[in-house]
Protein backbone atom coordinates (compact mmCIF):
# COMPACT_ATOMS: atom_id res chain seq x y z
CA UNK A 1 0.00 0.00 0.00
CA UNK A 2 1.27 3.48 -0.87
CA UNK A 3 0.04 6.96 -1.56
CA UNK A 4 1.61 8.01 -4.88
CA UNK A 5 -1.84 8.80 -6.28
CA UNK A 6 -3.66 10.02 -3.18
CA UNK A 7 -6.22 12.64 -4.18
CA UNK A 8 -5.98 11.74 -7.88
CA UNK A 9 -8.82 10.63 -10.12
CA UNK A 10 -7.82 7.81 -12.45
CA UNK A 11 -9.80 6.40 -15.39
CA UNK A 12 -9.00 2.91 -16.71
CA UNK A 13 -10.79 1.68 -19.83
CA UNK A 14 -11.10 -2.06 -20.29
CA UNK A 15 -10.98 -2.10 -16.50
CA UNK A 16 -13.11 -5.16 -15.85
CA UNK A 17 -10.53 -7.86 -16.57
CA UNK A 18 -6.88 -8.70 -17.22
CA UNK A 19 -4.34 -5.90 -17.37
CA UNK A 20 -7.01 -3.23 -16.95
CA UNK A 21 -8.40 -4.72 -13.78
CA UNK A 22 -4.96 -5.25 -12.26
CA UNK A 23 -3.99 -1.68 -13.16
CA UNK A 24 -7.15 -0.35 -11.53
CA UNK A 25 -6.38 -2.41 -8.41
CA UNK A 26 -2.83 -1.05 -8.30
CA UNK A 27 -3.95 2.58 -8.58
CA UNK A 28 -6.52 2.06 -5.82
CA UNK A 29 -3.83 0.57 -3.59
CA UNK A 30 -1.81 3.75 -4.15
CA UNK A 31 -4.64 5.98 -2.93
CA UNK A 32 -6.36 6.95 -6.18
CA UNK A 33 -10.07 7.27 -6.80
CA UNK A 34 -10.40 4.82 -9.69
CA UNK A 35 -13.12 4.75 -12.32
CA UNK A 36 -13.19 1.59 -14.44
CA UNK A 37 -14.89 1.71 -17.82
CA UNK A 38 -15.98 -0.96 -20.26
CA UNK A 39 -18.91 -2.67 -21.93
CA UNK A 40 -19.67 -5.41 -19.39
CA UNK A 41 -21.64 -3.84 -16.55
CA UNK A 42 -21.55 -6.97 -14.36
CA UNK A 43 -17.80 -7.41 -14.60
CA UNK A 44 -17.25 -3.72 -13.94
CA UNK A 45 -19.42 -4.02 -10.84
CA UNK A 46 -17.32 -6.95 -9.66
CA UNK A 47 -14.15 -4.89 -10.02
CA UNK A 48 -15.66 -1.98 -8.10
CA UNK A 49 -16.83 -4.33 -5.35
CA UNK A 50 -13.25 -5.57 -4.99
CA UNK A 51 -11.27 -2.33 -5.17
CA UNK A 52 -13.79 0.45 -4.52
CA UNK A 53 -14.13 3.44 -6.79
CA UNK A 54 -16.68 3.77 -9.55
CA UNK A 55 -17.68 2.36 -12.94
CA UNK A 56 -18.94 3.77 -16.22
CA UNK A 57 -20.18 1.68 -19.14
CA UNK A 58 -18.72 2.68 -22.49
CA UNK A 59 -18.27 1.51 -26.04
CA UNK A 60 -15.00 3.16 -27.04
CA UNK A 61 -15.92 2.98 -30.73
CA UNK A 62 -18.86 5.33 -30.11
CA UNK A 63 -17.81 9.03 -30.01
CA UNK A 64 -20.85 10.12 -27.97
CA UNK A 65 -20.27 7.30 -25.50
CA UNK A 66 -16.63 8.29 -24.99
CA UNK A 67 -17.52 11.95 -24.49
CA UNK A 68 -20.15 10.92 -21.94
CA UNK A 69 -17.62 8.71 -20.13
CA UNK A 70 -15.18 11.56 -19.54
CA UNK A 71 -17.98 14.00 -18.65
CA UNK A 72 -19.34 11.50 -16.13
CA UNK A 73 -15.97 10.96 -14.47
CA UNK A 74 -15.43 14.70 -14.11
CA UNK A 75 -18.98 15.37 -12.89
CA UNK A 76 -18.89 12.63 -10.28
CA UNK A 77 -15.33 13.07 -9.03
CA UNK A 78 -14.35 16.66 -9.77
CA UNK A 79 -11.68 16.06 -12.38
CA UNK A 80 -9.47 13.64 -14.26
CA UNK A 81 -5.77 13.39 -13.46
CA UNK A 82 -4.70 10.11 -15.06
CA UNK A 83 -6.18 8.02 -17.88
CA UNK A 84 -5.17 4.54 -18.96
CA UNK A 85 -6.51 3.63 -22.39
CA UNK A 86 -6.49 -0.14 -22.20
CA UNK A 87 -9.71 -1.23 -23.97
CA UNK A 88 -8.91 -3.48 -26.90
CA UNK A 89 -9.84 -6.63 -28.78
CA UNK A 90 -7.77 -9.39 -30.38
CA UNK A 91 -9.97 -10.19 -33.34
CA UNK A 92 -10.33 -13.54 -35.11
CA UNK A 93 -7.04 -15.13 -36.22
CA UNK A 94 -6.52 -15.50 -39.96
CA UNK A 95 -3.72 -14.92 -42.49
CA UNK A 96 -3.56 -11.28 -43.51
CA UNK A 97 -4.92 -11.83 -47.01
CA UNK A 98 -7.81 -13.93 -45.70
CA UNK A 99 -9.17 -11.38 -43.23
CA UNK A 100 -12.50 -9.86 -44.18
CA UNK A 101 -13.12 -6.13 -44.14
CA UNK A 102 -15.53 -6.23 -41.21
CA UNK A 103 -13.16 -8.21 -38.99
CA UNK A 104 -10.15 -6.02 -39.83
CA UNK A 105 -12.21 -2.87 -39.37
CA UNK A 106 -13.59 -3.96 -36.00
CA UNK A 107 -10.11 -4.42 -34.55
CA UNK A 108 -8.94 -1.03 -35.79
CA UNK A 109 -12.16 0.66 -34.66
CA UNK A 110 -11.65 -0.50 -31.07
CA UNK A 111 -7.88 -0.51 -30.72
CA UNK A 112 -6.94 2.56 -32.76
CA UNK A 113 -9.98 4.80 -33.19
CA UNK A 114 -11.20 3.90 -29.70
CA UNK A 115 -7.86 4.82 -28.16
CA UNK A 116 -7.79 8.08 -30.11
CA UNK A 117 -11.35 8.99 -29.11
CA UNK A 118 -10.53 8.41 -25.44
CA UNK A 119 -7.32 10.42 -25.71
CA UNK A 120 -9.14 13.23 -27.53
CA UNK A 121 -11.67 13.76 -24.74
CA UNK A 122 -9.19 13.14 -21.92
CA UNK A 123 -6.80 15.75 -23.30
CA UNK A 124 -9.63 18.24 -23.77
CA UNK A 125 -10.33 18.12 -20.04
CA UNK A 126 -6.74 17.87 -18.84
CA UNK A 127 -5.34 20.78 -20.83
CA UNK A 128 -8.11 23.02 -19.52
CA UNK A 129 -7.47 22.00 -15.90
CA UNK A 130 -3.74 22.04 -15.30
CA UNK A 131 -2.62 18.92 -17.18
CA UNK A 132 -2.46 15.21 -16.49
CA UNK A 133 -0.96 11.91 -17.57
CA UNK A 134 -2.20 9.43 -20.16
CA UNK A 135 -0.89 5.90 -20.70
CA UNK A 136 -2.00 3.97 -23.78
CA UNK A 137 -1.72 0.19 -23.83
CA UNK A 138 -0.05 -0.97 -27.03
CA UNK A 139 1.70 -4.34 -27.51
CA UNK A 140 5.14 -5.67 -28.35
CA UNK A 141 3.59 -7.34 -31.41
CA UNK A 142 3.24 -3.87 -32.88
CA UNK A 143 7.03 -3.75 -33.00
CA UNK A 144 7.98 -7.30 -34.00
CA UNK A 145 4.89 -8.62 -35.82
CA UNK A 146 5.94 -12.22 -35.26
CA UNK A 147 2.57 -13.60 -34.13
CA UNK A 148 1.11 -15.48 -37.11
CA UNK A 149 -2.44 -14.76 -38.27
CA UNK A 150 -2.78 -11.60 -36.17
CA UNK A 151 -2.18 -8.89 -38.79
CA UNK A 152 -5.10 -6.70 -37.72
CA UNK A 153 -4.05 -6.77 -34.07
CA UNK A 154 -0.39 -6.11 -34.92
CA UNK A 155 -1.30 -3.21 -37.21
CA UNK A 156 -3.61 -1.72 -34.59
CA UNK A 157 -1.02 -1.84 -31.82
CA UNK A 158 1.70 -0.38 -34.04
CA UNK A 159 -0.72 2.45 -34.71
CA UNK A 160 -1.28 2.97 -30.97
CA UNK A 161 2.47 3.33 -30.48
CA UNK A 162 2.72 5.86 -33.32
CA UNK A 163 -0.32 7.76 -32.06
CA UNK A 164 1.25 7.94 -28.62
CA UNK A 165 4.52 9.42 -29.88
CA UNK A 166 2.85 12.06 -32.03
CA UNK A 167 0.16 12.99 -29.50
CA UNK A 168 2.83 13.30 -26.81
CA UNK A 169 4.59 16.01 -28.82
CA UNK A 170 1.30 17.69 -29.69
CA UNK A 171 0.17 18.12 -26.09
CA UNK A 172 3.16 18.21 -23.75
CA UNK A 173 3.27 22.01 -23.88
CA UNK A 174 -0.31 21.97 -22.57
CA UNK A 175 0.75 19.96 -19.54
CA UNK A 176 -0.53 16.58 -20.76
CA UNK A 177 2.12 13.87 -20.61
CA UNK A 178 1.39 10.88 -22.88
CA UNK A 179 3.23 7.54 -22.95
CA UNK A 180 2.51 3.90 -23.75
CA UNK A 181 3.19 0.45 -22.35
CA UNK A 182 3.70 -2.48 -24.71
CA UNK A 183 3.19 -5.77 -22.91
CA UNK A 184 4.30 -9.08 -24.33
CA UNK A 185 2.60 -12.38 -23.51
CA UNK A 186 0.86 -11.78 -20.19
CA UNK A 187 -1.20 -14.02 -17.91
CA UNK A 188 -4.63 -13.00 -19.22
CA UNK A 189 -7.44 -14.80 -20.99
CA UNK A 190 -6.50 -12.96 -24.19
CA UNK A 191 -3.11 -14.70 -24.30
CA UNK A 192 -4.65 -18.20 -24.09
CA UNK A 193 -5.75 -20.15 -27.14
CA UNK A 194 -9.15 -21.91 -26.93
CA UNK A 195 -8.91 -24.90 -24.60
CA UNK A 196 -5.32 -24.14 -23.67
CA UNK A 197 -4.13 -24.61 -20.08
CA UNK A 198 -1.53 -22.48 -18.33
CA UNK A 199 0.98 -25.31 -18.80
CA UNK A 200 0.16 -25.57 -22.52
CA UNK A 201 0.66 -21.83 -22.96
CA UNK A 202 3.94 -21.86 -21.05
CA UNK A 203 5.23 -24.66 -23.27
CA UNK A 204 4.13 -22.87 -26.45
CA UNK A 205 5.75 -19.57 -25.50
CA UNK A 206 8.86 -20.55 -23.57
CA UNK A 207 11.12 -20.46 -26.61
CA UNK A 208 9.95 -16.99 -27.59
CA UNK A 209 10.53 -15.31 -24.22
CA UNK A 210 14.15 -15.14 -23.00
CA UNK A 211 12.99 -14.83 -19.40
CA UNK A 212 11.26 -18.19 -19.84
CA UNK A 213 7.74 -17.34 -18.68
CA UNK A 214 4.74 -15.18 -19.41
CA UNK A 215 4.38 -11.87 -17.61
CA UNK A 216 2.13 -11.19 -14.64
CA UNK A 217 -0.54 -8.54 -14.95
CA UNK A 218 0.95 -6.88 -11.87
CA UNK A 219 4.23 -6.41 -13.73
CA UNK A 220 2.47 -4.55 -16.53
CA UNK A 221 0.45 -2.51 -14.03
CA UNK A 222 3.67 -1.47 -12.27
CA UNK A 223 4.99 -0.03 -15.54
CA UNK A 224 1.75 1.86 -16.11
CA UNK A 225 1.81 3.36 -12.62
CA UNK A 226 5.42 4.45 -13.00
CA UNK A 227 4.70 6.24 -16.29
CA UNK A 228 1.66 7.95 -14.74
CA UNK A 229 3.55 9.04 -11.63
CA UNK A 230 5.72 12.04 -10.88
CA UNK A 231 8.73 9.72 -10.94
CA UNK A 232 8.38 9.70 -14.74
CA UNK A 233 7.91 13.47 -15.07
CA UNK A 234 10.69 13.71 -17.70
CA UNK A 235 9.38 10.75 -19.73
CA UNK A 236 7.30 11.85 -22.71
CA UNK A 237 6.23 9.91 -25.80
CA UNK A 238 7.90 6.71 -24.63
CA UNK A 239 6.68 3.18 -25.36
CA UNK A 240 7.81 1.03 -22.42
CA UNK A 241 8.13 -2.61 -23.52
CA UNK A 242 7.36 -5.18 -20.79
CA UNK A 243 7.89 -8.57 -22.44
CA UNK A 244 10.61 -10.59 -20.73
CA UNK A 245 13.11 -9.80 -23.46
CA UNK A 246 11.03 -11.05 -26.39
CA UNK A 247 11.85 -8.00 -28.51
CA UNK A 248 15.39 -7.50 -27.18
Amino acid sequence: MGARFAGKVVLVTGGSSGIGRETARAFAAEGATVVVAGRDEQRLAATVKEIGGDAVTVDVTNPADVARMVETVVARHGGLDVAVNNAGILGSPAPAADLDEDGFGAVLATNVTGTWLCLKHEVAHMRAHGGGAIVNIASNIGAHGRLPNMAAYAASKAAVSALTRTAARDHIAEGVRINAVSPGATDTEMSRRPGETDADRAERLKGAIPLGRVGATAEVAAAVLWLASGEAAFTVGHDLVVDGGATA
